[in-house]
């Protein structure tokens, strides 16, 4: 699957840019996965690892880990990279619902 495809699979995608070796993705990975069980069924949940994953950063202009893009119908509607707390990240897919 492509990533145009990806982000278009759904009304609703949520894509985490991680990297292995990143610490604050190692902190998001159970806050991550937290929102996914509460968002399943209503907005899909993808993570990419930037090492394996280099012209899609490129293409996306990711600078940092982790970074968090969501997408409406295909379209960006909100990016924020960095920690978060997990009822920030929901809030903003909530809000884009």
């Amino acid at each position: 699957m492509t990533y145009d495809e990806l982000i278009e699979s759904s009304p609703l995608v949520l894509v985490e840019f991680y990297a292995t070796w990143c610490g604050h993705c190692k902190a998001m990975a159970p806050v991550v996965e937290q929102v996914t069980e509460i968002l399943e069924g209503r907005c899909k949940v993808q993570q990419l690892d930037v090492d394996l994953n280099q012209e899609v950063c490129d293409n996306e202009k990711i600078n940092g880990t982790p970074t968090f893009i969501l997408y409406k119908d295909g379209k960006e509607v909100w990016r924020r990279s960095g920690e978060m707390p997990g009822r920030e990240l929901l809030e903003a897919v909530e809000q884009n619902m």
